[in-house]
């Protein structure tokens, strides 16, 4: 195993909360908040047990009521820090959680830190830029296309369709900025996503560039690594990888294709059963597609890397064996690899 996933896999152990007066007292969740928040005091480390690690025997107990989870600015800002560095955290949406834990511990990888998954004071150091991390974007008469409206679920219904696009520019914004739809919307209250109109957005600036040489799908820690010639890990993303039901597979195998845009080939002798669809069909290409916006073609058949039309939803829900990522990091993948790169799979 890659000294890297030998170090992550049991080695969680803290997690990210506001600080206490920020939850007395949660700043307005605008772009001000966010640009002005100070990773060192508007967070603090509160030990817990990694999610990967054996629970405890504890007799059962009447449950406390749960303080309501509002987005923190803080860790908005942290979760951007992170995308600009390479190491995508998912949907940016102002909550912790295990996507943020792995993007932190990708980034101290990168930066030659100890991989602990804790943001602590040398890793703010190396993280933070100092620099605004919400921007002001003008929407433009180009934002207006690739628009058409919800997007059935019957696979045979999508059939009919010429493209799947997005259900609105909300949604073709916040996959753009890299940012949960709801969080996108929330932060512009009012916000009527017309062209001419300029909103606040995510500045996860350029996305990475490099010649990957090799995958890594890890299974147990639910992440996808690209790594250079030399070893150098160049970005980590979050990824769904299969399902009790549709496992992933084991080993090692080689990209054959790299489609962007991809159709979508529904076999339910080969796949697995949508529905009352007992026929092969053709999907559509679109962002809204059951492959999302990218196909990475595995040389083990049916199998690959591909986008989503939930980002959301990453690590969250199963798959049906494949790796899932979300589309714009499935783009910056499929930017980066060529046919013959190796994809281990952990």
């Amino acid at each position: 195993m890659h000294t890297l996933a030998r170090l992550i896999a049991f080695s969680m152990t803290a997690a990210l909360v506001p600080s206490v007066a920020a939850q007395d007292a949660p700043a307005p969740m605008d772009a001000n908040a966010v640009n002005a928040a100070n990773l060192l005091t508007d967070l603090v480390i509160e030990d817990r047990p990694y999610i990967f690690a054996p629970e405890p025997e504890i007799a059962p107990t009447e449950p406390e009521p749960a303080a309501p989870v509002v987005p923190s600015a803080a860790i908005v800002r942290a979760q951007i820090l992170l995308d600009q560095f390479g190491a995508s955290p998912g949907v940016i949406d102002g909550y912790d959680g295990e996507n943020v834990r792995k993007a932190l511990m990708a980034f101290q990888a990168m930066a030659g830190l100890e991989v602990s998954g804790t943001l602590d004071a040398q890793t703010i150091d190396l993280l933070e830029t100092g620099l605004p991390v919400i921007g002001a974007y003008e929407i433009t008469v180009e934002d207006m296309s690739e628009i058409s409206g919800p997007t059935p679920a019957d696979y045979a219904e999508k059939a009919q369709l010429e493209f799947l696009g997005y259900a609105s520019v909300a949604e073709k914004l916040a996959e753009r900025f890299h940012m949960d739809r709801d969080f996108l919307m929330a932060l512009n209250p009012g916000a009527e996503f017309a062209a001419g109109e300029t909103i606040a957005v995510a500045m996860t600036g350029s996305d990475r560039t490099g010649v990957v040489a090799r995958i890594e799908a890890d299974k147990t820690l639910r992440q996808v690594r690209a790594y250079d010639a030399d070893g150098m890990l160049l970005a980590a993303y979050p990824a769904t990888i299969g399902s009790e039901d549709n496992p992933s597979p084991s080993g090692s195998y080689v990209v054959e294709v790299v489609a962007p845009m991809p159709n979508y080939t529904y076999n339910p002798k080969i796949n697995f059963q949508q529905g009352e669809n007992a026929e092969v069909l053709t999907i559509p290409p679109g962002p809204n597609g059951p492959v999302g916006s990218m196909w990475i073609a595995l040389s083990k058949p049916t199998y690959g890397i591909h986008g989503t039309p939930e980002p959301a939803q990453i690590d969250k829900t199963g798959s049906h064996g494949c790796v899932r990522l979300t589309n714009w990091d499935a783009e910056e993948l499929g930017s980066m690899v060529s046919a013959g790169v190796t994809v281990d799979f952990l």
